[in-house]
This record gives C-alpha cells, structure tokens and sequence, in this order.
C-alpha cells in the first residue's frame, strides 16, 4: 500500500495497469474489518492463534527487554490494530512493569479503531489510548509529536503484503519512529507446507472470498461502481518464486464495468484477474535481510509451538546490545 494514495487514486492507477491490481488497504471498511475478525477465529486461520500463543507465553519477556533498552515508559504504537485483540496480552504485561501505559491503535478503519478503543477503556482502564485512524504516515506523525522511546508493534505478519524493498524502507520509518531507546515487534509468518498454508486464504465457508470480493462492494459503495460480485471469482495461490500465498478476483466472463466517480469503464477478458494481496512466508535469513536494510539489529526471536510464526524484538543497529 502507498498511504500517499486515497482510495480513487489507488483503484484508478490499480485497474488501468496492464496487470490489475487493488491495494490491500481497500479491504478494510466496516465490513472488511468484520469480516477479517470472522477469518481470525476460522480452524484454517493459523495465524492469529500462532501469534497469540506467543503473546501469551513470551509477552513479559518481549516487555522486559524492550523496557530494557527504553529506560523509561515506552509508549505502544500498533500500526494495523484492528480489534487489538492480541496487543490486550502485551499491554497488560506493560502495564504490569510500569503502570499507567500510553497507548495509540492506529487503523484506516475508524470502526475497528473506535471498537478497540471502547473494549480496552472497559478492560484495561490502567491504559491511555490515544486512537489515530489514518495510514501509517498518519501514525507515525502522531507518534513523533508524543514524548519518550515508542515500541513500534508490527504483528499478524502485516510485513508480508509488502515486497522487500517497500518492507524495508517502512522498517526503516519504524526504526526512526522508535528512536534509539525504543523498538520495533516485528510479526513475520513462516513458510510451510501448502496443505496448511493456501487454505488459510481459501476457507471452506467461504469467509476469506467475501472478504476478498468486499474490495469490489466497496468500489461499488464509495466510488459508484457497478461490480456484478456474482461475475468474479476468489482465487487463492502459492508464487514459490516470491514465497507468497497471493490473492485474486478472477472475472468469470468478458465485461466491461463502469466507476461513476472516476468517470472510466474498465474492461475485462474472460478469466483476468485483480491482484489483491500478497502474503509473504518467511525464513530466518530473510528476515536478518530487512531488518539489516532497515538499521535495525534483531534483539530476540519468539516462535509458537509449532514453529507456524515468528515474532522479532528489533531495535536500532546502532544501540543494540
């Protein structure tokens, strides 16, 4: 995603390309947003249990070292926070290290923002949450202008929509956002077999299609589009070159759509797709590579069980130790 881009801009650049593509922030309006919490609880959906597992058995040891290197009260930055359910695990043991904890969701999705905003002042009172509903560039405007280091919270393997360089250059951003006594909780999703890694984007009840086909209903919504949903198809499939699950809307016959508020007609072969996402896997070595690009040194790694997920403590090369 380019934050610089508003959602006309990026669905005008993405479907008059030779190859078509949409972004993946155009999948988070309300509905996107609940629909993406229905994939989080699906059997096929590893991720999100995976990580909240680590969460669970290693979030006093992420905060001790983080809180380590800060030498003072970190404030939590979550770029992506959705319903911040699995944050909830790392706050509290924040809270529980150095009382009252500043805390700031930040989500495209105003729903989901204010959703986790009003759960947590029930849940953790203890917490000052400072929602920011915008892009990342919004985020870490509003996290420069707060005082003291910041741990920088990048999970659910967000990392893997990006390309490398794109990831790194926004690893980058991170790292000066930390400053040199914060750091930066990186999510990353490893590679695996595909009989457990396509289905986690392809799911029996047919969840992760709506959510894919909702980009289309949200053109139709904002932009006065004139999507038929019925006339595309959800694909889910592994690039191995590009260790990616990738996600496409695949248009089911010859057609041409009119966008009314951009004034453009986009056609269609039979058979032609969108690209909506990519979801990059990830091995260790690839990860030491952003993190090097981005001034960043690894601190510490956390895997589930399973060894499904990964979560990396990262703070700036210069003052790692």
């Amino acid at each position: 995603m380019d934050d610089r881009h508003t959602a006309a801009d990026a669905v005008r650049a993405g479907l008059t390309a030779a190859r078509k593509s949409l972004p993946p922030f155009l999948f988070y309006d309300a509905e996107g947003s609940r629909l993406f919490d229905r994939i989080t609880e699906l059997p096929e959906y590893y991720l999100t249990r995976a990580e909240h597992d680590i969460f669970a058995a290693h979030g006093d040891a992420m905060v001790a070292a983080a809180a380590a290197r800060a030498g003072g009260p970190l404030t939590v930055l979550e770029l992506g926070a959705g319903s911040a359910t699995k944050t909830e695990v790392l706050l509290r043991a924040l809270v529980r290290r150095q009382g009252r904890t500043r805390f700031v969701p930040a989500d495209v999705s105003p729903e989901a923002v204010d959703a986790a905003a009003m759960r947590l002042a029930c849940t953790a009172p203890e917490l000052d949450v400072r929602p920011c509903v915008g892009t990342h560039r919004d985020a870490f405007a509003m996290a420069r202008a707060l005082d003291g280091p910041v741990l920088v919270l990048f999970i659910g393997s967000s990392i893997g929509n990006y390309d490398d360089g794109p990831a790194t250059e926004l690893l980058a951003e991170m790292r000066g956002v930390a400053g040199d006594r914060g750091a930066v909780l990186l999510g990353t999703d490893l590679r695996k077999p595909l009989d457990v890694l396509l289905p986690a984007y392809d799911d029996a009840a047919g969840v992760t299609a709506a959510f894919n086909k909702n980009v289309l209903a949200r053109i139709n919504g904002e932009l006065g589009g004139r999507f038929d949903l019925d006339a595309f198809r959800h694909v889910a499939l592994w690039n191995d070159e590009a260790s990616s699950v990738e996600m496409h809307l695949e248009s089911l016959c010859a057609q041409r759509v009119r966008i009314d508020a951009l004034e453009m007609d986009v056609a269609f072969e039979a058979g032609e797709r969108i690209h909506t996402e990519s979801s990059h896997k990830y091995d260790d070595a690839r990860v030491a590579r952003l993190l090097e690009g981005a001034g960043l040194a690894r601190l510490a790694v956390y895997r589930d069980d399973a060894e499904r997920f990964a979560v990396h403590l990262a703070g700036a090369a210069s003052t790692a130790r």
